[in-house]
C-alpha cells in the first residue's frame, strides 16, 4: 500500500492563495454586493466595428499624456528666467528626457487627431441624436479643452516659437475694445511677457487637466456605459435590437490590443521623428523675428485665418480698432458654439424628437453631410494659408550683432509678389469652395440615397 506524500510547498502556497482569494471575495460580496452588479456589466454587449474604437484611441493617448507630463513636471522650472534652460536641460541632459518630450508631443497630436476623427464619425452618422446630446456636448468641450491645452504646452518652453504665439494672443486680447488692456494685464500680470509662464504652467498642469480628468471618464465611461450603444444599419434593422460581443472577454481584449497599438505607434513616432527642437529656435528675444517653422496642424487654422484676413483698421472717436484681429477667434467661437448646440438645431429643423440607436449612412442625411463637408473645406482653406510663407528679405548682419541660430525652414517659401497672389487666391477660395463643396456633396448624397 502506497504511503500518501505530503504536497510540495509550491502546491500548498497556490492552494492557500486560492482559498484566501475566494474567502476575501465572498467576504466583500456579502458586505458590498459587487457580484450582483458586476455580472451583468461583464456581459454588456459592445459593437465590433473598428470605427467605434476611435474614442479609445483618444483615451489611451490621454493616459500617455498624463504619464509623460508627470515626468516632465518633475524637471521643468516655471520661472520666466530659467524656463527655456530647463527645457534644454530636459532634452539634452536628463536621461530619457528628450524621449519623454517627444512622447508627450506625439501623445498630444494623436489625442487631438483621434478626437477629430471620433467627432466626424459621430457627426456624419447622426450618433449625437437623442438620447446622446449630453455625450456630444461633453465631446465638444473635450475638443476645445484639448486644443487650448496644446496651445499652453507649446508655449511653456519659452523659446522664440512659443513666445511668439503668446505674443499673438496678447495682441488679440489688447485689441478688444474697452476691456482689452485689462484682460491682457490680468493674464500677463502687466506688460508682455510679464509672469505669463508661471500662469501658463499652472493652467496647463493643474486647471485644464483637472477638468479633463473629470470630463473624460464621464464622457467615455459613465454616460456611455449607462446607455445602449449605437448600431450600424448593416448589422441591425430595429432601434431596439442589441448586437455585438460581451465586454469580457471580447471587448476587453480588443481594448487591450487598441491600447498596445496606440502606445506602440506613439513610441515609434517619438523615437523616429524629431519635433520642436527648442535649442534651434533659441530663447525668447524681444523684437527678434519668429523662426520660420510651420504651426502644428491643429493651430494652422487660426494662424492661416490671421494671414488671410486683411489688416483692417477703423478709427472711432479717436480710437483705432483692428477688427481683422478679432475675426479668427470669432470664427472659432462661432464654430464651437454651433457644434455644441447642433443636436438641438437639427432637431428643431427636422422636427425629429424620436430616440435613435441606429446610425445613419452619410447619404441618408444629405443636408448634414453636405454641411460637414463644407465646414471641413472651409477650415482646410484656412489651414492652407500656413503652407506658403514669403521669403525673408536678404539682410547682411553687422559684425557687432550675433547671428541667429538656424531654425526649421517653412514648408514652402516664395517671393513676396507670389505670396500676395497666393493669399488673394485663398481669400477667394474661402468664399467659393465651401458652398461648392456643399452643393456637390448634397447632390451626390441624394443620388446615392435614391439608388439604395
Amino acid at each position: 500500500m502506497a504511503t500518501p506524500t505530503k504536497p510540495k510547498r509550491r502546491a500548498r502556497f497556490v492552494a492557500g492563495s486560492a482559498k484566501t482569494a475566494a474567502g476575501t471575495a465572498i467576504y466583500l460580496d456579502e458586505r458590498l454586493p459587487f457580484g450582483r452588479w458586476l455580472r451583468p456589466q461583464l456581459r454588456k454587449l459592445f459593437p465590433s466595428h473598428w470605427s467605434f474604437l476611435l474614442g479609445e484611441l483618444a483615451l489611451y493617448a490621454f493616459v500617455m499624456l498624463v504619464l509623460t507630463g508627470t515626468f516632465l513636471t518633475l524637471f521643468y522650472k516655471p520661472n520666466p528666467d530659467v524656463a527655456y534652460d530647463s527645457v534644454v536641460e530636459i532634452s539634452l541632459d536628463v536621461r530619457g528626457g528628450l524621449l519623454m518630450r517627444q512622447l508627450h508631443h506625439w501623445s498630444a497630436t494623436v489625442f487631438v487627431l483621434a478626437i477629430v476623427a471620433h467627432l466626424c464619425r459621430v457627426f456624419f452618422t447622426g450618433a449625437f441624436r437623442r438620447p446622446r446630446e449630453v455625450i456630444w456636448m461633453l465631446g465638444v468641450l473635450l475638443f476645445g479643452l484639448a486644443l487650448f491645452e496644446s496651445f499652453l504646452g507649446v508655449s511653456l518652453p519659452a523659446d522664440q516659437l512659443g513666445m511668439t504665439g503668446l505674443r499673438q494672443a496678447q495682441g488679440v486680447l489688447s485689441s478688444i475694445p474697452l476691456v482689452g488692456t485689462y484682460l491682457s494685464a490680468f493674464v500677463f500680470d502687466g506688460g508682455f511677457p510679464g509672469q505669463v509662464i508661471p500662469r501658463v504652467f499652472v493652467t496647463h498642469v493643474l486647471l485644464v487637466p483637472g477638468i479633463l480628468l473629470a470630463a473624460v471618464p464621464l464622457h467615455a465611461l459613465v454616460l456611455t456605459w449607462r446607455q445602449k450603444h449605437t448600431e450600424r444599419r448593416a448589422t441591425a434593422t430595429a432601434e431596439d435590437k442589441v448586437t455585438g460581443g460581451p465586454f469580457f472577454p471580447y471587448f476587453a481584449v480588443k481594448n487591450a490590443a487598441t491600447a498596445l497599438f496606440t502606445i506602440a505607434a506613439i513610441a515609434a513616432l517619438a523615437t523616429l521623428v524629431r519635433v520642436n527642437p527648442v535649442w534651434e529656435h533659441g530663447a525668447y528675444r524681444p523684437g527678434a523675428a519668429p523662426p520660420s517653422a510651420q504651426p502644428f496642424w491643429y493651430f494652422g487654422v487660426l494662424d492661416g485665418a490671421q494671414r488671410l484676413v486683411p489688416p483692417w483698421e477703423v478709427t472711432v472717436g479717436g480710437f483705432t480698432l483692428q477688427p481683422g484681429l478679432w475675426i479668427p477667434p470669432l470664427i472659432l467661437a462661432v464654430f464651437f458654439g454651433a457644434l455644441f448646440l447642433y443636436p438641438f438645431a437639427e432637431r428643431r429643423r427636422t422636427g425629429d424628437v424620436r430616440v435613435h440607436h441606429l446610425l445613419d449612412r452619410p447619404a441618408q442625411a444629405p443636408g448634414r453631410t453636405a454641411s460637414g463637408v463644407a465646414v471641413i473645406t472651409f477650415f482646410t482653406v484656412l489651414w492652407a494659408g500656413t503652407w506658403v510663407s514669403p521669403a525673408p528679405p536678404a539682410v547682411r548682419p553687422q559684425a557687432s550683432f550675433p547671428s541667429e541660430g538656424r531654425a526649421p525652414a517653412a514648408l514652402l517659401t516664395v517671393p513676396a509678389d507670389v505670396y500676395e497672389a497666393v493669399v488673394l487666391a485663398l481669400r477667394i477660395a474661402v468664399f467659393v469652395l465651401p458652398p461648392l463643396a456643399y452643393v456637390l456633396t448634397r447632390a451626390v448624397c441624394r443620388r446615392r440615397d435614391r439608388s439604395t
